[in-house]
């Protein structure tokens, strides 16, 4: 077990402390091995307090899927945003965010790929909503380049889910430090998803 999350000013744990040590230990040991007796523990506080930040396991779960969700539509939008120079350039800027996404945020993407089975109901609607945005806005990009380039585009959905694939991919087997950089495998990412479309990268 790792060492406690630290304190916040006047002793008070965060719900952000909390959220983190259940997503190591969702990441570590998965959701359902892992009970809120082990969050409060390795927070360093006793489990009835947790309830003062969550309602339960699941919400901690839920939180988690979502805000990776949310960190990745943004940064998404956000690089999409910066490129003026058609949708060649703006889908390779979405590639590239988000297989850099995937590669930096490996646990969190584990959790929610692995564990989207144990959240029902309005949690499980949240994190599928969020879901599909992001594929709205991928598939969007890729009819966009087919617009733009003429380009063949057999089935844009089956495309889209290529993308996700990829980013997938990447989070379960990229390590920093490793024999590839994050450069080099973004930019074969980029070159693999274009030839998917039958565009040759400039």
């Amino acid at each position: 077990m790792s060492e406690p999350a630290r304190v916040t000013r006047g002793g008070a744990r965060t719900g952000v402390a909390i959220r983190e040590a259940a997503a190591e230990l969702f990441y570590a040991h998965g959701y359902e091995a892992t009970s809120l007796r082990t969050v409060a523990a390795e927070v360093g506080i006793q489990v009835g307090s947790l309830y003062n930040h969550i309602r339960g396991k699941e919400e901690l779960l839920t939180d988690i899927m979502v805000a990776v969700m949310d960190e990745l539509l943004q940064a998404v939008n956000d690089a999409v945003a910066k490129v003026d120079t058609g949708a060649v350039d703006r889908f390779k800027a979405a590639v590239d965010c988000h297989i850099r996404f995937h590669a930096e945020h490996a646990r969190d993407v584990f959790i929610g790929n692995s564990e989207l089975r144990a959240l029902k109901g309005d949690d499980l609607d949240a994190v599928l909503i969020k879901r599909a945005e992001y594929e709205r806005l991928l598939q969007g990009l890729v009819k966009d380049v087919g617009k733009e380039t003429g380009a063949d585009i057999l089935d844009a959905k089956l495309q889209t889910y290529s993308v996700l694939a990829q980013g997938a991919h990447v989070s379960s087997w990229y390590k920093p430090g490793g024999p590839k950089s994050l450069d080099k495998v973004v930019k074969t990412y980029i070159t693999m998803a274009l030839r998917q479309l039958g565009v040759d990268e400039d």
